[in-house]
């Protein structure tokens, strides 16, 4: 995974609450195993008017050119709700996303951001209101940063909004790692452990 620091760009606004991971992808959209090439299907039932067809849908935010190269998105509450597809991360992840900014997520859909190097923000609900009023608002810049190392989101006003997240998931973030690769700095240690563990326990090793 890319290691994340910092992410800024262009925000846009899908401020709807409860948002499924059939709606992030639609089932009927999932045809590959692979975490590249899902980004077309996307809110496919929202983003097209014949998805089979991939006519878009104009009035769908993600198809206005304001927008196209939006790197964060910012959601309602309870976004990536449902099923734990990790399809669904993948999908915003292979269409240009960095980050999702939302009062509350999934909980399955949180840790699959995590491990897919998507940086979820969880940030108080009239904080997110306030910045997406400024996005909409004509003549502002939709840019928003979000600084993962010092925890906060600054919108297009300059003012800083605080975030909360684990030390363990601002570690896999900040330096691409997943699980695994986590664990590996720790291998030292952990065959230290099973020299010394052998010794005591060597029935627990034939």
């Amino acid at each position: 995974m890319t290691p994340i620091s910092t992410v800024v760009g262009t925000a846009v606004c899908l401020l709807r609450d409860n948002i499924d991971t059939d709606t992030i992808i639609p089932s009927r959209e999932i045809k590959v195993v692979s975490k590249t090439g899902l980004g077309p299907s996307l809110f496919a039932a929202w983003r097209y008017l014949d998805s089979e067809k991939r006519e878009p849908n104009p009035e769908f935010i993600l198809n206005s050119q304001k927008y196209h190269d939006a790197r964060i998105l910012i959601a309602g509450e309870n976004f990536g709700c449902g099923s734990s597809r990790e399809h669904a991360v993948w999908a915003l992840k292979d269409y240009g996303f960095d980050a999702v900014i939302a009062p509350s997520f999934g909980r399955i859909f949180y840790e699959n951001c995590v491990y897919n190097g998507l940086l979820p923000v969880v940030l108080e609900l009239q904080a997110v209101l306030g910045i997406v009023k400024q996005i909409e608002t004509p003549g502002i810049s939709p840019e928003v940063r979000i600084d993962l190392l010092r925890q906060h989101v600054i919108g297009p006003d300059g003012i800083e909004h605080a975030f909360e997240i684990s030390e363990a998931n601002k570690e896999m973030l900040s330096s691409g790692l997943d699980h695994i690769a986590v664990t590996e700095k720790y291998i030292d240690a952990i065959d230290a452990f099973r020299e010394k563990d052998r010794e005591k326990r060597p029935w627990a090793y034939l």
